[in-house]
C-alpha cells in the first residue's frame, strides 16, 4: 500500500464519519444533551461543528493554500472535533 492509498483511505473514513455524525446531529439532536437533560456547552458544540467542517474539507480532498487553514481544517482537528460528538452518541445509544 502506497502512502497515497493510505491518505485516500483516511480521507474516505473521515468523510464517512463526518457524514454519519452530521446525520446523527440532524436526526437525534437530543443525544447532545447533558445527563441532566440540559443542553451541552456552546464551546463543546462549537468544537463538534468545527470538527465536522474540517472533516468535510479534508474528506473531499480540498487543500487550503494558507498554512493556518491547512492546520485548522486538517484531519487531526477533524478527529479531535468528532470525539466529543461521537462520545455523546455512544453514551446516548448505549444507555
Amino acid at each position: 500500500m502506497t502512502p497515497s492509498h493510505a491518505k485516500s483511505y483516511a480521507q474516505g473514513i473521515t468523510l464517512a464519519v463526518a457524514f454519519t455524525l452530521m446525520l446523527l446531529i440532524t436526526i437525534y439532536p437530543r443525544a447532545l444533551a447533558t445527563e441532566s437533560g440540559g443542553p451541552i456547552s456552546h464551546g463543546i458544540l462549537m468544537l463538534i461543528m468545527w470538527g465536522l467542517s474540517a472533516g468535510f474539507v479534508y474528506g473531499v480532498g480540498f487543500i487550503p493554500r494558507s498554512r493556518l487553514l491547512r492546520v485548522a481544517l486538517g484531519p487531526w482537528v477533524a478527529w479531535a472535533g468528532f470525539a466529543p460528538g461521537l462520545a455523546s452518541y455512544l453514551r446516548f445509544f448505549l444507555e
